[in-house]
């Protein structure tokens, strides 16, 4: 965020990016070269990505960062972008009601005017949490950015497709409590079949976001079917780790070097990143 932006203009101006049929399209980053990057591609905001944050920490993801470690990417993020950021805080690192509140307050302090809230627990079969017990968090959650004045954009994630724990009705009835709680637009993670997100862009009184890779409708397409925000997710993240493996076995294996070609140069991402904000 630059110094001459208020929190609060800045939140304001990302909540506008949401318009169903013109969506948010969001290449989510993990550090600050990623970040810089998607910017420099025009993206018109940066989110981050939890699974790729703990990677880069040497974590595994599913809430095993701590929230200090986790907003401290954040925040390095925020200070980097000039663009609006919004920041994965998986679950909201915190048990309790009064936890989320201050997972929400240092996210305003690292400098974000977005989050993604999980509505799922970590763990082998772990469920969904009971939806009025996400309702309060989400509600808590939106009870903090209030008191802080800041118009802090709260997409609630619905799991229920990625974990297999329900269909279009479990998912529109979460949807429905979470946006009566006080969150701004839902996320829906696990589908991208077209007939599937008309349903969910239909049902949905709030802007509605999936995740995409390979094999998803393009984005005009999503767009066509009402989607307001579309996410890579993990995915940029995995593209580059792949490519570091691929690298490595091709140098160690057969000694040559092919894996290492059409990479970004070193004059211009040392100007990107050198030059900071």
């Amino acid at each position: 965020m630059t110094s001459e932006t208020l929190p609060g203009e800045q939140a304001l101006a990302f909540r506008a990016l949401h318009v169903p049929g013109r969506p948010l399209v969001l290449p989510n980053a993990w550090d600050t070269a990623s970040a810089r990057l998607v910017e420099e591609a025009g993206a018109a905001a940066v989110a981050t990505t939890s699974a790729a944050v703990a990677w880069g920490l040497g974590a595994a993801d599913g809430d095993r960062l701590t929230r200090a470690d986790a907003l401290a990417a954040v925040a390095r993020i925020a200070d980097t972008v000039a663009v609006p950021v919004t920041a994965d805080i998986e679950t909201g690192y915190a048990d309790d009601l009064a936890g989320v509140g201050d997972t929400i307050r240092e996210v305003l302090a690292a400098g974000a005017v977005g989050v993604n809230i999980e509505d799922g627990l970590y763990g082998p079969g772990a469920p969904l949490r009971p939806v009025d017990e996400q309702a309060e968090r989400i509600a808590a959650a939106r009870a903090a950015a209030d008191a802080a004045g800041v118009p802090l954009f709260v997409n609630a994630r619905v799991d229920t497709y990625l974990r297999g724990a329900g269909g279009l009705g479990d998912t529109l009835e979460r949807a429905a409590a979470f946006l009566a709680a006080g969150a701004d637009g839902v996320f829906v993670p696990g589908t991208f079949d077209p007939v599937t997100v008309k349903a969910l862009a239909e049902g949905i009184e709030g802007p509605l976001n999936v995740l995409v890779g390979p094999g998803a409708p393009s984005v005009a397409e999503l767009a066509a079917l009402g989607v307001a925000r579309i996410s890579a997710g993990s995915g940029l993240a995995e593209a580059v780790h792949g490519l570091v493996l691929r690298a490595a076995r091709e140098l160690l294996d057969a000694g040559t070097y092919g894996g290492l070609a059409g990479g970004a140069d070193y004059a211009s991402l040392n100007g990107l990143l050198g030059g900071g904000r």
